[in-house]
């Protein structure tokens, strides 16, 4: 990936503009990390999936929705690395034997503060009251100061909005789960 220019003073080289300043460009290398991951779609009686908006800690200034989940860890099954992590995201206690799926699964790849993250993700659905409360507390601290808000949304909501919000396809998936269509 091309970095920012830097500007030097002195140095010649094929990579510098020419001048007493020079700008010269310098490739920035990202860590390369893969995960396989479980992606929690908390849905309530309204058919309202439960979204998270936060940012890259190196782009603050370009927010987005996305999933709650996270990486497996230690041997854990993908469900109960969703159960796991919907704790942790938002304070919500599910079992494992309570989520339905997967309902889609794909790898992505994108950029994340310092890596270059290679992601299997895997979408799996559970039910909860529109009660439910939500809590920022047991999350690790990365995601605390990189997660902004919390929002319920439908799948209208999701069609007809011009926030960016990822998977781009999150309203066909909850379309699938609230018609009881096929899990992937």
């Amino acid at each position: 990936m091309a970095g920012r220019g830097v500007l030097v003073r002195g140095r010649r080289g094929p990579s510098c503009a020419p001048g007493p300043a020079r700008i010269c460009s310098v490739a920035v290398t990202k860590i390369p990390l893969r995960r396989f991951t479980a992606r929690a779609l908390p849905i309530d009686d309204h058919d309202r999936v439960l979204l998270l908006h936060g940012f890259d800690p190196v782009r603050p200034d370009q927010p987005f929705w996305f999933t709650i989940g996270g990486a497996a860890e230690g041997g854990e099954t993908l469900q109960e690395a969703a159960a796991r992590e919907l704790f942790e995201e938002v304070g919500i206690r599910a079992d494992v034997r309570e989520f339905t799926g997967p309902y889609e699964s794909s790898v992505i790849e994108f950029e994340w503060s310092d890596y270059a993250i290679t992601q299997d993700q895997t979408f799996f659905a559970i039910r909860v009251g529109s009660d439910a409360a939500v809590s920022f507390e047991h999350m690790e601290q990365i995601e605390k100061d990189t997660t902004t808000a919390y929002r319920w949304w439908s799948v209208a909501e999701l069609e007809g909005t011009r926030e960016v919000f990822f998977p781009k396809n999150l309203a066909e998936i909850l379309q699938k789960i609230t018609a009881g269509e096929g899990r992937a």
